[in-house]
Formats: structure tokens, C-alpha cells, sequence
């Protein structure tokens, strides 16, 4: 029996694996991934961005974790040798009910303690040229990475450790019981005393195997992007961001310098009806109606009717999608949109259709699960594995059968000190 069993093999779940391995260095610990590698799903698919912590509710695990995961991240890097580049994030106005909405950002960047500079459209245009808008605020914290590079070195530093790793073992089913979790996968049973998922998209039905109503449903949507031509490789300085509407979830589709030098366009937000469908094409007939047969999903989408609409019309049409990048960086063309590999953002919906904002835990006395993790929880994934450790240490302390004794490793700082 393994003393911890933790499912997914995505940023979250490696960042958990390699900390509480440190804590605990005679435990015994198996990673089971579904896919033939790590960080296949949303570790993989998304934009690269260190955030600096911008958006989020002030006092929110999200504000917190997003800010020290800023640090931390850098921190790992620097350790591991992953190039990083701290570009910084620059939010640009184009209407004078956006530069409202920038003047909240601001007093919200403040209450998150971020250092950052209000910009004037001369001093806009100044930094980038070829971006027009009314003003802007520039974060200089916000940077980029692969998080897949991330996340293979954080399943190396486990392994190295002594942690085991099963790639192709998706879950089937769980069992808890008094001494532990059984956990049936496509590769056989696994037992350990304590469970803990961190399984993204498939987050409440991983809950659900375990007799428990999750109280939220994943509502998958499809982030769809662009790549730049590559002559437009040098066309801004920075990460460029739209004013999102705050009664929205997403950051709006910006202008994304990656890692590797190209330039991304987007992601936008399009209801996909299959939990991992990456292309328009893709869909599950089993899926599609666990959707449209959640009274949740169904409020978020009447709510949204409107956007939700302009959305799938501009997946469908380039020069809608066009339209929204012009209005801050009007040179493009639709000639300049390339394809580019799509993500796929797990979102938690309450059955009285809220999406919900926070990250989200759900605890079992020999289980611990991660419910709700979207963006900024790349950045996070330090943090919310500090996280988990803290709340595996009080599983433990509440378990009246211990199994093996385990000894935690305090001069680890790994685990609990965020650089």
C-alpha cells in the first residue's frame, strides 16, 4: 500500500508529489496519469503567462497564491534552469468606459500589492508602438514559461526522491474506506492510505466515484488562439491585455510573447461539448447532454446568452476574432492569424449557476481533492501545493488508523516557504 496516492499529471499534481515527498521522505507516493505523459491537458494548453495577480479578489486564495507563485515559479526556474523571460503585462483602454474599468484594476493591483505604473496614451504608445488605446497600466512582474518544462522537472525532482510515476492508468473508480483509498485504473489497483486528485477537467466526477455530490459540475470551455506570422514576432514589447468586463471570468483575447519567441492572439471562451475537446469538431454525445442537463450550466448560459453567442460566432468567423485584437492593434490582418493548438479551461459551476471564482478543495477523511483550479493556478501550482501539503498534515492528525508512521521533514522549505 502506498502512503499517498495522487492522480493527475498536470502541474498541480507534480507540484503536490515533489513538496509532500519532501515533507515526508520515507513515504511512499505513485502519481497516476491518464495520458502517456505529463501536463497533456490544461498545463499544456494555455498561454504560458506568469500572472502577476491583476484580477483577483483581494484576501482570495487566488490574490494569494497568484502572488507568490509569481515569485516562487521564477525561483524554481532558476533553480532547474528553465528559461523564463519577465516581459511584463501591459493592460491597454480603448474606450472610455474601459478606462473605468482600468481605474478599478488599479485600486485592485494596489490591495494586491502589486508594483505597477498608470500610463498615458503617449506613454502607451512610447513603450509600444504599434499598440493604440487611451491609457494603460503596466505590471512589470507578469512574465512567460512552458509550463510543461515546469512540470517535467518537477516530475524528475519527485522521481529523484524516491516517488513512482504511472503514465496510460486512468481512474475507473475509487473506494474509501477506513484504512484508505482503493483506486481502480485502465492499469490495475492501486491502494494508499490517503487519496488526493488534482485532476482538472475531470475533477467532480473523480468526486463523484467516491458516493459524494460535489456540490459543482465542471463546464468546460474552449480557449481558442492564434499565432502571429512570424514577421510579427517583434511586434510588441510586452504581454498586451484587453480591460476584461468584470462580470466575466476571462481576460479578454490579448497579444501573448511566448516562450519561444512567437506571438499567440487570444484565447477566447466557446463552450465545448466534450470535456477534452481541443477542436471545433470535437464532441461527446455523453457530455454534451451532462451539460445541457445541468440546471447550473443552463443559468450560466441564459445569463450569458448574449456573449455566449458572440463568442461561437467569432470561433467560427477569423474576422470576428480579428476585430477584437484590432481595436487595440489595428495593423493585423487576417492573413496574419495562423493556427494555433487550442486549450480547454475546467471551470466550476454551483447547481444555482455561478461560476465559481475561487479555488475550490473538497476534503474526505482519507481524501483530498482539488475542485476548481482555472487561471492563475499554472502560476499558483507552488503555493496551492503548499496548499495541499498543510491540509494533507491536518488529514493526518485527525486519522484515528495511521498505517505507517510517517516522520515530517521540517527542514524542507520547499514545502512550506514560498521564495
Amino acid at each position: 500500500m502506498y502512503d499517498f496516492v495522487i492522480v493527475g499529471g498536470g502541474i498541480i499534481g507534480m507540484s503536490t508529489a515533489m513538496q509532500l515527498i519532501g515533507v515526508y521522505p520515507d513515504a511512499r507516493i505513485a502519481v497516476l496519469e491518464k495520458e502517456s505523459g505529463p501536463a497533456r491537458h490544461q498545463t499544456g494548453h494555455n498561454s504560458g503567462v506568469i500572472h502577476a495577480g491583476v484580477y483577483y479578489t483581494p484576501g482570495s486564495l487566488k490574490a494569494k497564491f497568484c502572488l507568490e507563485g509569481n515569485r516562487a515559479t521564477k525561483a524554481f526556474c532558476d533553480e532547474t534552469g528553465i528559461r523564463y523571460d519577465t516581459c511584463g503585462k501591459m493592460l491597454v483602454a480603448t474606450s472610455a468606459l474601459e478606462m473605468e474599468r482600468m481605474r478599478a484594476l488599479w485600486d485592485r493591483t494596489e490591495a494586491n500589492g502589486l508594483e505597477r505604473y498608470w500610463l498615458s496614451a503617449e506613454e502607451l504608445h512610447e513603450r509600444e508602438p504599434n499598440i493604440v488605446g487611451l491609457g494603460g497600466i503596466l505590471v512589470p512582474s507578469s512574465g512567460i514559461v512552458s509550463y510543461t518544462e515546469v512540470t517535467v522537472a518537477m516530475a524528475e525532482r519527485f522521481r529523484a526522491a524516491g516517488g513512482e510515476i504511472f503514465y496510460n492508468a486512468e481512474v475507473t473508480a475509487l473506494q474509501e474506506h477506513a484504512q484508505g483509498v482503493i483506486v481502480s485504473t485502465t492499469q490495475g489497483e492501486y491502494e494508499g492510505s490517503n487519496l488526493i486528485t488534482c485532476s482538472g477537467l475531470m475533477a467532480d466526477r473523480l468526486v463523484k466515484m467516491l458516493g459524494i455530490d460535489p456540490g459543482f459540475i465542471i463546464c468546460p470551455f474552449r480557449g481558442e488562439y492564434f499565432r502571429l506570422a512570424p514577421q510579427h514576432n517583434q511586434i510588441v514589447n510586452h504581454l498586451i491585455y484587453p480591460i476584461p468586463d468584470p462580470a466575466m471570468p476571462f481576460l479578454g483575447v490579448h497579444l501573448t510573447r511566448m516562450i519561444d519567441g512567437s506571438v499567440t492572439v487570444g484565447p477566447n471562451a466557446v463552450l465545448a461539448f466534450k470535456r477534452e475537446g481541443y477542436r471545433k469538431c470535437d464532441i461527446s454525445l455523453s457530455d454534451t447532454l451532462e451539460i445541457l442537463g445541468s440546471s447550473g450550466i443552463r443559468s450560466v448560459m441564459r445569463q450569458n446568452l448574449k456573449s455566449g453567442l458572440d463568442e461561437m460566432k467569432n470561433s467560427l468567423c477569423k474576422s470576428g476574432y480579428l476585430k477584437r485584437v484590432q481595436k487595440y492593434c489595428p495593423s493585423l490582418t487576417k492573413n496574419d492569424l495562423q493556427p494555433y493548438p487550442a486549450g480547454v479551461r475546467a471551470q466550476a459551476v454551483s447547481p444555482d449557476g455561478k461560476l465559481i471564482d475561487d479555488f475550490l478543495f473538497v476534503t474526505t477523511a482519507r481524501s483530498i481533492h482539488v475542485c476548481n483550479a482555472p487561471s492563475p493556478a499554472a502560476t499558483s501550482a507552488i503555493p496551492i501545493g503548499t496548499h495541499i501539503v498543510s491540509k494533507v498534515q491536518a488529514l493526518l492528525a485527525g486519522q484515528t488508523h495511521l498505517g505507517r508512521s510517517l516522520t515530517a521533514n521540517i527542514q524542507d522549505k520547499t514545502a512550506f516557504a514560498v521564495p
